[in-house]
């Protein structure tokens, strides 16, 4: 079973990958991986895995993406957590943002169950500034 091929440009959903990938990174997300998964998952194009600090954190990541999505025309799908609040899921249909605590990341091994995946560079270079200044959250808020 093959996924049906995306309707949207793929620029603009690699654009809106490497901007997503980015936002977690300003947000504090840490080992933030961009896998490109087109032609491997029936699921997505792109698969953005990373670590949180804390379900507070994930969650406010996750409403952040929703606004980047919005922004560049990527509406998010869904958004699930586990129970925990130790994984959190943006869905936005070409590209599946995962934020995970680092234990619950190392379980699920999502890195290495797509081990063959090209990693796409999205670190932004030297005269790149960020979209949105980081900000930090506590679990106190």
């Amino acid at each position: 079973m093959t996924r049906t091929k995306s309707q949207t440009d793929p620029d603009k959903v690699l654009r809106f990958a490497i901007e997503a990938a980015r936002l977690c990174a300003d947000l504090k997300c840490d080992q933030v991986a961009l896998l490109d998964v087109r032609g491997r998952s029936q699921v997505c194009e792109y698969m953005i895995v990373a670590n949180g600090t804390s379900d507070r954190q994930m969650r406010s990541v996750a409403d952040d993406l929703k606004q980047l999505g919005a922004e560049l025309g990527m509406d998010r799908w869904k958004r699930d957590r586990d129970t925990g609040g130790t994984w959190v899921v943006a869905d936005f249909v070409d590209v599946v943002v995962h934020l995970f605590e680092p234990g619950q990341r190392a379980w699920y091994d999502l890195d290495g169950l797509w081990a063959d995946a090209p990693r796409v560079t999205w670190k932004r270079t030297a005269d790149e500034k960020p979209r949105r200044a980081a900000r930090v959250v506590s679990d106190d808020e």
